[in-house]
Parts: C-alpha cells; sequence; structure tokens
C-alpha cells in the first residue's frame, strides 16, 4: 500500500478579523511557504485541493494563480469547519490511488467578527436536521450565540451523564493558552487563571467567554508526495499518513436525545476506531494530538471519543495532567483552536502544520518528547469528522 508523505507545511500566523491580508494574499503566503519547506516547485504539483468556507465559487483557483497558473486540477472543497482536513483527506487518496504522485492541499478564511451565522438568509437552513434535534432536545435560547447553545448542550448532556464540575471544562483553556506561550503562530498566548476563564462572560451550559474559540483569519497549506516521488527527488518527507478516516452523521444521530450526538460525538468515536484498527495502533502509542477545541466541551467529549480516557474519565484525566506535558498525551500542543484561532478552512492544515513539526521534533519550545504518532481530529458540524494519524517513516 503506498502511504502519502508529507513533504511540506507553510502556515502564516493567525490574525484578528480585520488585521490580516486579503484571502488570497494569505493563501498564497501559506503555499509559498509550504513550498519552500518541501524543495518543490509548483510547476511539479499535480493536483490541488483548495479549502475555505467564506469565499465565492473558485477562491482556490484565484488564490492558487497567485503562485502560478500551470493547467493542474483544482478543487474547491467546503465542509464547514473539517474543510482543511477534507481538503488533506481528498489528496491522501489522490497519491494512495496512484492518481497523482505530487498534491497540493491548501486552506484559507477571512473571517468577521462575532459568533457564526447564516450567510444565505433566504433559504432553507443548511443545519435544519441538526438544529431541530437540538430544539427538540433544548429548546432555543435567542440570548446565546447559537454554536454556542450546541456545544454548551453538549457539555451539559456529559455533566448530566457523568456529574462533571464546570471548572474542569474552564481548566481546558487554562492548559490551551500555557501551550500557546510557545507558538509564535497563535492568535492568543497571554496566559489565562482559571478564575479569569469562569470569570468571563457566560455563553451556555458549563461556557463561558474565554471557553470559545475566537474568529479568525489565516492560511495553511501541505504538499503530500508518494514514496516513490520523494525518492526520485531526494527530498526529506519523513512523516507520513499511517491512516486516515472521514465520517459523516449516522441515523442514530437523529434519532437521540443527545446534544453530544447532536455535535458529532459519534463522527469522532467511529473516525477514531477505523483508523486504529487501520494502523494496528492505539490511544496509548500516540505522544502528541491536535484535537478540535471550538470549544472547552468539544475538548472534553473528544477525550473519550477519542478513547484517550475512558467513557466517563475526562474529569480525571484533565485533574490529573494526563492531557499535557508529562501526562499520558499532550493534546493540542499548538494552543488549539482556543488560542492559536480558528479560520475555518485553514484549521485542518493548520493541525497538520503542527503534527509534522512535532514528529520532525522541530517544535521549538512546544516540542513532546519522543513522539512516534501524532493524532488530529477536525470536526465540522452539518456534518463530517476527519480523523488522521501521522508517523515517521
Amino acid at each position: 500500500m503506498i502511504r502519502a508523505r508529507v513533504a511540506g507545511v507553510g502556515m502564516i500566523p493567525f490574525a484578528k478579523p480585520g488585521q490580516s491580508e486579503d484571502w488570497d494574499v494569505m493563501a498564497e503566503q501559506a503555499i509559498r511557504f509550504a513550498l519552500a519547506d518541501s524543495g518543490i516547485s509548483y510547476d511539479q504539483v499535480q493536483q490541488a485541493f483548495a479549502g475555505y468556507v467564506y469565499a465565492d465559487s473558485t477562491a482556490g483557483q484565484s488564490a492558487a494563480y497567485r503562485v502560478g497558473c500551470t493547467g493542474i486540477p483544482i478543487v474547491n472543497v467546503n465542509n464547514n469547519c473539517s474543510t482543511g482536513s477534507t481538503a488533506l483527506w481528498l489528496a491522501r487518496a489522490a497519491i494512495e490511488s496512484g492518481m497523482a504522485d505530487c498534491v497540493l492541499a491548501f486552506g484559507f478564511e477571512q473571517m468577521l467578527p462575532g459568533a457564526l451565522g447564516a450567510v444565505f438568509n433566504d433559504r432553507k437552513r443548511t443545519l435544519d436536521h441538526h438544529l431541530s434535534l437540538q430544539e427538540r432536545i433544548q429548546g432555543e435560547d435567542d440570548t446565546s450565540p447559537l454554536v454556542a447553545q450546541q456545544f454548551g448542550g453538549a457539555g451539559l448532556d456529559y455533566q448530566q451523564r457523568y456529574g462533571a464540575s464546570d471548572d474542569v471544562f474552564g481548566l481546558i483553556s487554562v492548559k490551551a493558552r500555557a501551550h500557546a506561550a510557545n507558538n509564535p503562530m497563535a492568535l492568543l498566548r497571554a496566559p489565562l487563571t482559571l478564575d479569569e476563564v469562569m470569570g468571563s462572560k457566560h455563553l451556555y451550559g458549563p461556557l463561558t467567554r474565554f471557553q470559545a474559540c475566537p474568529p479568525t483569519c489565516g492560511a495553511a497549506a501541505a504538499l503530500l508526495v508518494s514514496p516513490a516521488f520523494a525518492a526520485k527527488h531526494g527530498l526529506n518527507a519523513g512523516v507520513e499518513i499511517v491512516a486516515q478516516s472521514m465520517t459523516t452523521d449516522y441515523a442514530a444521530t437523529f434519532e437521540s436525545a443527545s446534544m453530544m450526538s447532536a455535535v458529532g460525538y459519534e463522527m469522532t468515536r467511529e473516525a477514531a476506531r477505523a483508523v486504529y484498527e487501520s494502523a494496528g495502533v492505539g490511544p496509548a502509542d500516540i505522544q502528541a494530538i491536535e484535537l478540535h477545541d471550538c470549544f472547552t466541551a468539544n475538548e472534553l467529549i473528544s477525550y473519550e471519543a477519542l478513547g484517550l480516557c475512558a467513557e466517563g474519565g475526562a474529569e480525571a484525566y484533565i485533574r490529573d495532567g494526563r492531557n499535557s506535558y508529562g501526562g499520558d498525551h499532550v493534546t493540542n500542543p499548538s494552543g488549539g483552536l482556543l488560542s492559536k484561532g480558528h479560520p475555518l478552512g485553514a484549521t485542518g492544515l493548520a493541525q497538520c502544520y503542527e503534527l509534522t513539526h512535532q514528529l520532525r521534533g522541530t517544535a521549538d519550545a512546544r516540542q513532546v518528547d519522543g513522539v512516534r504518532f501524532g493524532l488530529q481530529h477536525n470536526l465540522g458540524l452539518g456534518g463530517a469528522c476527519v480523523v488522521t494519524l501521522y508517523g515517521r517513516t
């Protein structure tokens, strides 16, 4: 079996809305960084997959044309918050199928300030299945941002099952900022105390404002190659995608009365199961993990969905420091979405950037000791979840 290798990664520091370059300029910069990191020229790229949520049709072409016009297929990808890793999933599939030997995946987003909202208000809502489920379970609260209601509701669901305290969710934000302090690419690097997290504006359920990722602008890119291409061109492509799985919602999701299910718990669990089964690797073998912490509640439930701890064991996992340096796993050494930021189309490729550097041993002050495997988890409501396992060749 051909395993796709990561030949190069590129990323720009994420920025607040209104403080970034235009979306196409950001994408160009990330692509050029990835090309430089790989030692590949753009005319060697055979296919490209461009991820974004808030841009018009063929925005991927507009961005890539700033680097070169070579006639290659460029496919535009939109899978909500899992867009970047969906582009990566397609690039990996192209390599493994033998369709191409050198494929570019890139993602970008230029976002507006404030909570996410619908763009097209003149037609039926895209998330109708999920929002109808949410309304059936917990009603609707017009005083709270919609996405905070969804993930805050998942936090309440978890608390009702297992009795976790509010402050254990806040500890995730404290950890995220501590990790981000060592990441020059992160948007929010100042430390936070638990009192500051819990004292910030209440959103919904156990969530406060400092437990939500900020709207962010940015871009990231990765170049995947086949082993034969790497050997032929003398590339230092020492990181490979060992296994990868993408799942969408199951019928049981919409038959449940669970907000954890509504925000993708089963998608995560099943994608992780498929990856572990394919790779013959389990959570105990993994040292560094970049997971989708759009809200602290999602990080907490993802610990269990990914098998990092037992069901109902997330509170002890957090309080014992098993989710950070010196523990069982280092979760979000980059600072995660909570601190690094979450430009929707770029997030999955920014996670790839971080884990590639962790496996290369080039993550500087945030380097995790002895990384053999890195796990990536990227979730989009609506829905899609991509779980990717990286290893050293």
